[in-house]
């Protein structure tokens, strides 16, 4: 058996039974790759003879508390999907708590499904929504294959072909009116009023607003731009109305890296403003909305005012157009008035045409038929 170094760590390579083998200890330490090199020769030996060493099991929480720091490290560039795992791994760790690894099977990760779905959340006090539960499923499936890379040999139980997700009813898209928009913003924090202005005005998605950085915003050409997202459409350049500069210009006479800082950690922008859009709510008196619905609303109203699914794709930041179609909700009142309009260019059609067909031809002085 030999050791050598490649790059900064030590490899082992020998041969056992005709077979050569050869691997990184992922160790700097000379000393320490020959102990664990000599270890590996003995784990195979030991297993040609049916000799085989149990590895002792992680629980739960150990695991899961490895994947979280891992995922704010890796998803750093991603924010919001490092935040998402850290909401998702509450409600998981509370109903598994430090169980061995190996014991979660696909029939108790069916049974957290049941259990979840019944629960009611303590911020809505409704049950909890599929959508949820799924977002949490991911969670644990994350955590799995994570562990799977890292060599812990186990059978990830929520592959996609042992637990399937619930069913969500993703149409369910809240467009809000007008006069309901009137009532919301009188009584909307000043934070919650510019955010939800800009929503409206641009359609962008609310963590965006909140993230949006001064040197990104160019009042003078009438854009900003979008550093962040998962795809390259996300990160894209937005036009502004003269209703969104003008908050923005006001947000940008106050000194500050974020236009829209965290009350308690200036450097850093709002992580949500659940609270302040609940309260504005409840104060209104409208049927309730998600904040997300403004985004809806705006390209509801975009698609209306005649704007082409493939430029409502790009403003919205999606790659693809079957994106859009989730989010372009023609009214009613719409749907009647594209009717009309189409009822009226159906008639005049046939008026032109009645006219050609029975138009009197005359013969002029030279005897030809006009």
């Amino acid at each position: 058996m030999r050791i050598f170094k490649r790059g900064n760590t030590y490899w082992y390579e020998f041969e056992h039974r005709g077979r050569r083998y050869r691997k990184s200890t992922g160790l700097r330490n000379r000393r320490a790759a020959l102990d664990y090199a000599a270890a590996e020769r003995t784990a195979l030996i030991k297993g040609e003879v049916g000799i085989v060493e149990k590895k002792k099991v992680r629980g739960f929480k150990s695991a899961m508390t490895d994947f979280l720091k891992w995922s704010e490290h890796e998803h750093k560039a991603h924010p919001g999907t490092f935040l998402r795992y850290r909401y998702s791994s509450i409600p998981l760790l509370a109903h598994f708590k430090d169980v061995a690894l190996d014991k979660i099977t696909p029939d108790e990760v069916e049974q957290y499904k049941r259990i979840r779905s019944a629960q009611v959340s303590p911020r809505t006090h409704r049950k909890v929504k599929p959508a949820t539960v799924n977002r949490e499923l991911a969670c644990l499936r994350a955590m799995f294959n994570h562990l799977t890379k890292a060599d812990v040999w186990l059978k990830n139980p929520i592959r996609k072909t042992a637990v399937k997700p619930l069913s969500e009813d993703n149409e369910q898209i809240r467009v809000v009116d007008y006069g309901e928009q009137e009532q919301y913003l009188a009584v909307a924090s000043p934070m919650l009023r510019d955010v939800a202005t800009l929503m409206l005005e641009t359609g962008m998605r609310p963590e965006e607003v909140f993230r949006i950085h001064r040197e990104n915003v160019d009042l003078a050409q009438g854009f900003l731009v979008n550093p962040y997202g998962k795809t390259k459409a996300a990160r894209r350049r937005v036009p502004l109305t003269t209703a969104a500069s003008s908050v923005l210009a006001a947000r940008m006479s106050v000194d500050g890296t974020w236009l829209f800082p965290c009350d308690t950690d200036a450097v850093r922008p709002v992580p949500n403003m659940h609270s302040a859009h609940q309260r504005a709510i409840r104060e209104s008196k409208v049927v309730p909305f998600r904040l997300y619905d403004l985004r809806h609303t705006w390209a509801t109203r975009a698609a209306m005012s005649g704007i082409d699914l493939v430029t409502l794709a790009a403003m919205l930041g999606h790659s693809r157009i079957q994106m859009v179609l989730r989010y372009a909700h023609p009214t009613h009142q719409h749907q009647t008035r594209a009717m009309l309009r189409l009822e009226q260019l159906v008639a005049e059609q046939r008026i032109a045409r009645k006219e050609v067909h029975t138009k009197t031809p005359t013969v002029d002085s030279g005897g030809y038929v006009n």
